[in-house]
């Protein structure tokens, strides 16, 4: 299945570059190899940082803090870090979307119908739709078929219960966006609050809560105390 999802996202980039009015506006790009050093490009050039796990999965970490930290914006739900990244930052510098963790267990034990959803609403019907005719197939209407399936009969992640928040949000952000000066604004204060997240918070933490082990003292030798007993 997750194959067949990466498989899905480079169907649409595919559709994305073959079409001049959209490939000035928007590209997808898998960056291979991503590590470290490519993270420090990455992290500072993203405008928009997309959390959007399930509330509950805990699913949403690191990467939403070191996006934070270099100015983007947070589109995400009441996971992970998300949480505390949006109590750092303040509700109106995050966008957020989507159930809560108690409404996603509250969904499940009522009964959650996933198709109920896209009967629902008409623009994901639409999407839906033009999935199954095979428009990003090339024609193919059984490529995605699991893709579509596994949506509208199971949906494990919510997806489709979420999926007209989503897009809400994704427009409210991007209204903000046309606001450069706000939108600044919003990006400093989100890199001046981000010290919560800081490596030596969280090892400190970590010592205290998790390992529970005392902090050593470390005494430095100045130039004269390392030459003096290297001479020795």
């Amino acid at each position: 299945m997750a194959k067949l999802i990466i498989r899905f996202i480079n169907a649409v980039g595919d559709v994305l570059d073959r079409d001049p009015a959209a490939r000035e506006h928007m590209r997808v790009v898998f960056l291979p190899n991503f590590n470290v050093s490519s993270g420090q490009r990455v992290y500072p050039a993203a405008d928009l940082s997309e959390q959007i796990s399930t509330a509950g999965k805990e699913a949403s970490g690191t990467g939403n803090m070191k996006f934070q930290m270099n100015g983007a914006l947070t589109i995400g739900t009441l996971d992970g870090a998300n949480i505390e990244i949006r109590e750092e930052v303040g509700v109106e510098n995050f966008f957020l979307f989507g159930m809560t963790t108690e409404e996603v267990a509250q969904r499940w034990v009522t009964g959650y119908r996933p198709a109920d959803c896209y009967e629902a609403d008409a623009e994901l019907r639409e999407v839906i739709d033009l999935v199954r005719a095979g428009f990003f197939s090339r024609g193919d209407t059984e490529l995605f078929r699991p893709l579509l399936d596994n949506l509208l009969l199971h949906d494990p992640y919510l997806v489709l219960a979420d999926f007209r928040a989503y897009v809400d949000c994704q427009r409210e952000a991007g209204r903000a966006y046309a606001d450069r000066q706000q939108w600044s604004r919003r990006s400093i204060l989100n890199t001046a609050r981000s010290g919560k997240f800081s490596s030596d918070r969280t090892i400190r933490e970590y010592s205290d809560e998790i390992w529970r082990v005392k902090s050593v003292g470390i005494k430095l030798l100045s130039r004269d105390d390392v030459k003096g007993k290297f001479l020795q």
